[in-house]
């Protein structure tokens, strides 16, 4: 009789056990083979895998098989990520615009879309927040504006994650957690009681774990991280950090020197468009910010 075998996806990896969920069977809490560890490889969060169950009652089996990565993060350790979307708050707290570009630097420079979140809605006062969420609409992301707490705006949210895996990102006390649970609602996934052999770590051992949902009818998985508050900028390598900001793109013809770096040369359309109002002033102080950053890091 040939082996029975499943394909699922990890949603959760804890004190050496990987947690599998298997569309239309559930989850099951599963030890990887010790083919990974010869081949030096690691089954991580996020993996698409094949299982051979050993136990169907209590849900339990073996990860035979690792399938290939389409893409993969190193912090937050997660695998096969389609896209992130990063939540900041329009008010309490203050939106802090200089890391939320540090975090877009940081997922464009892995070849990963984002969504930008702007929650508390129901707290926006004036045109200010209206001009910001052009700025980045003209820099090339989607800008929702939303209010989990008042349920605005969560549809639109859904239908932008529906079939993909996203990784949920952004300041502590911006309402991230408030949107995954509305995003989640009755859907969310039991997570189940962790084995008691491994129940001595749970209180001290930091795991990753993904939700899945159904929405729109199709199987959306989410991907929630610890808050951040800084970031570094990371090693500009294929390209310059002037192409992470993409409203530059259409100025930079105008520029006199080729490689000009929009700082302290003359006769720089980056420079021109700002005081024409044509590059927000904001985005474009906090790319000057960034440049005399990594220029020091390189420095040393």
């Amino acid at each position: 009789m040939p082996e029975t075998k499943y394909t699922g996806k990890i949603v959760k990896g804890i004190g050496g056990f990987y947690y599998v969920f298997v569309p239309s069977r559930g989850q099951y809490e599963c030890k990887a083979k010790g083919i990974f560890r010869n081949k030096k490889e690691k089954p991580l969060v996020g993996d698409e895998c094949v299982i051979v169950p050993v136990d169907e009652e209590t849900k339990t089996g073996n990860i035979v098989e690792l399938l290939p990565r389409k893409s993969m993060l190193i912090r937050p350790e997660v695998a096969n990520v389609d896209q992130a979307l990063v939540i900041f708050a329009i008010k309490k707290p203050d939106p802090n615009f200089n890391l939320l570009d540090r975090f877009l630097i940081h997922m464009e420079s892995r070849n990963l879309p984002c969504i930008i979140c702007f929650n508390k809605e129901d707290l926006k006062d004036g045109a200010e927040m209206d001009e910001i969420v052009s700025a980045y609409e003209k820099g090339g992301y989607k800008v929702l504006l939303i209010s989990a707490k008042e349920k605005t705006g969560i549809e639109e949210v859904r239908k932008l994650l529906a079939g993909k895996t996203t990784t949920v990102a952004g300041p502590s006390g911006v309402g991230k957690s408030s949107l995954i649970n509305e995003l989640l609602g009755s859907y969310r996934m039991e997570t189940g009681t962790v084995s008691e052999k491994i129940d001595r770590g749970k209180h001290t051992t930091r795991h990753s774990e993904i939700f899945t949902t159904q929405m729109c009818g199709l199987d959306t998985y989410l991907f929630d991280t610890p808050g951040f508050s800084s970031l570094s900028v990371p090693k500009m390598e294929a390209k310059p950090l002037s192409a992470y900001y993409h409203e530059f793109d259409e100025f930079e013809p105008a520029c006199r020197f080729a490689g000009c770096a929009h700082i302290k040369e003359k006769e720089c359309g980056i420079k021109e468009a700002v005081k024409e109002g044509k590059i927000n002033k904001l985005r474009y102080e906090n790319y000057v910010q960034l440049f005399e950053e990594e220029k020091s890091m390189n420095r040393y």
